[in-house]
């Protein structure tokens, strides 16, 4: 038995706490009365009388109730049971009648029965073990059901657990836990042990559970109503049968998938979410973005069809077709196509909005600013010079697109014949060029038979050396080939000296 019962010190606590005021000192000179009553509360012996108690309060307290000492004295000693249970014997006459008395959740009951007859007790042991035995299992189930769910199943039959596992404890008495909080019927050999903090801690943990429970279910229902949301709008979209139509289905699909993402994290809903949310969203990107490439193709045929007549409109249906093909992110596999699409679109924009003439004149300048970039530092090999050659045919090509009956033709006709003199220049060059390549060669090969075989004649000699220096002295002057060709005819000179 413990000197200090609850029951007593929870009426000497409110006392101090009445006692006590909000200041430093007040606080220490609280805490110094709490640990003298708690050390009684631990102490094991007979009963804390009255003057212990005064002792314990009034020299830090002396304004202490000492009608307050009187009801913790009280309240401290055990209760007079035995008489009472003759009473009871004597009033119920039979044996079943004590049992069922000694057995009430009273501890002034319970309390000296425990002490000297602990067998009488055993029907309300036995039940606090099966209710004690049955919330830890079920928790531990409802726990294990709850926070690993693979299914709804799963938290339906969590839900169930734990509201058994509750209904366990409520049948655990409270008040046996503030009372004996160690093993009970050691005459037996029994020995629970279940303290009031592990009580509580139980209750914290079915009340969690109760609480994901809840959640988890509630959770469901917006993960449900999303995936038919995204069904019908699916649905929708392939039976579209035109753009308007399938750019509303699109939009009801993208809000089903923003359900999806709201859905309140920490649950299996959002978990099921998860693992489908990756497949949801590849077949919307598909869809979204099949729907603007074929919305850009409509625009387009529209827009041809109108353009003679309303070159307004036709560049609007232009723009919103460029306008729906910009949405099409880079790592889609329709980006290459739609990027097609697009240069083709902004060029019809283009020609929609300008004179086509403009258009043509602005082609053929930027080729004859590549080939006439592509024409610096000269000399250039042959080859080169045909690829300026054919920058200057595009260019050229691109001003005789323009007819004799368009405003800008004039203008068209003056450039033409600045591009026709430039490629002639060109050409010419490609020729010079192509023709010094071919003397140096050959002047190359008449040098290895002479070094091979030389002449025994010195006249012969001469004569064939001159010959090589004739040759050498035809190669222009500013070809990749006349470096090569000036080297080569000095050291033929000075062979002839």
């Amino acid at each position: 038995m413990y000197r200090l019962n609850k029951r007593a010190w929870e009426i000497l606590a409110a006392e101090v706490q009445r006692c006590s005021g909000n200041d430093q000192i007040s606080k220490i000179e609280q805490q110094i009365v709490n640990k003298r009553l708690e050390k009684l509360r631990l102490e094991t012996g007979s009963p804390a009388k009255l003057e212990e108690l005064r002792d314990a309060v009034v020299d830090v307290y002396p304004q202490f109730s000492e009608k307050v000492l009187k009801q913790a004295t009280q309240a401290n000693q055990p209760p007079g049971v035995f008489t009472k249970i003759k009473w009871i014997t004597i009033l119920l006459g039979s044996s079943a009648g004590v049992l069922w008395v000694v057995n009430l959740p009273y501890p002034m009951i319970r309390w000296p029965v425990a002490k000297v007859a602990p067998i009488l007790l055993l029907p309300s042991y036995i039940s606090m073990n099966h209710h004690y035995r049955g919330a830890i299992k079920d928790l531990e189930q409802a726990d294990q059901l709850v926070n690993k769910a693979t299914s709804p199943a799963d938290i339906e039959l969590g839900g169930e657990k734990v509201k058994a596992a509750q209904q366990h404890l409520d049948n655990l008495p409270v008040w046996f836990l503030g009372y004996y909080p160690q093993s009970y019927c050691n005459l037996f050999g029994c020995s629970w042990q279940f303290t009031l903090d592990e009580f509580e801690t139980a209750r914290r943990q079915a009340a969690r559970i109760d609480a994901i429970v809840f959640q988890d279910k509630n959770a469901l229902t917006p993960l449900a109503e999303a995936e038919q949301a995204l069904k019908v709008a699916q649905q929708h979209y392939e039976q579209a049968n035109n753009t308007k139509e399938r750019e509303k289905a699109i939009a009801s699909w993208q809000t089903a998938l923003d359900q999806l993402e709201q859905i309140p994290a920490a649950t299996l809903a959002k978990d099921t979410a998860q693992t489908k949310l990756k497949a949801y969203q590849r077949d919307f990107d598909n869809a979204r973005n099949g729907t603007l490439i074929l919305a850009a193709q409509e625009f387009d045929v529209e827009a041809e069809k109108i353009q003679p007549t309303q070159p307004k409109a036709a560049s609007d249906l232009w723009e919103q077709a460029i306008n729906r093909l910009n949405q099409i992110p880079t790592e889609n596999p329709r980006y290459l196509e739609a990027q097609k699409l697009l240069a083709a679109y902004q060029v019809k924009l283009k020609t929609a909005v300008e004179p086509r003439g403009n258009t043509y004149i602005e082609a053929a300048k930027q080729f004859a600013l590549a080939a006439a970039k592509s024409s610096q530092n000269p000399p250039h090999s042959p080859d080169k010079w045909e690829q300026i050659e054919k920058l200057w045919h595009k260019s050229i090509d691109q001003l005789e697109n323009i007819r004799a009956d368009e405003p800008n033709y004039v203008a068209a006709q003056k450039l033409l014949a600045e591009y026709q003199t430039n490629l002639g220049i060109i050409e010419t060059r490609r020729k010079a060029e192509t023709a010094a390549q071919a003397t140096l060669k050959e002047a190359h090969q008449q040098i290895q038979s002479l070094i091979a075989s030389p002449p025994s004649e010195p006249q012969r000699l001469k004569a064939e050396i001159q010959g090589i220096i004739n040759l050498l002295r035809t190669v222009k002057a500013g070809t990749t080939a006349y470096p090569e060709a000036q080297r080569l005819l000095i050291s033929a000179q000075k062979r002839l000296q």
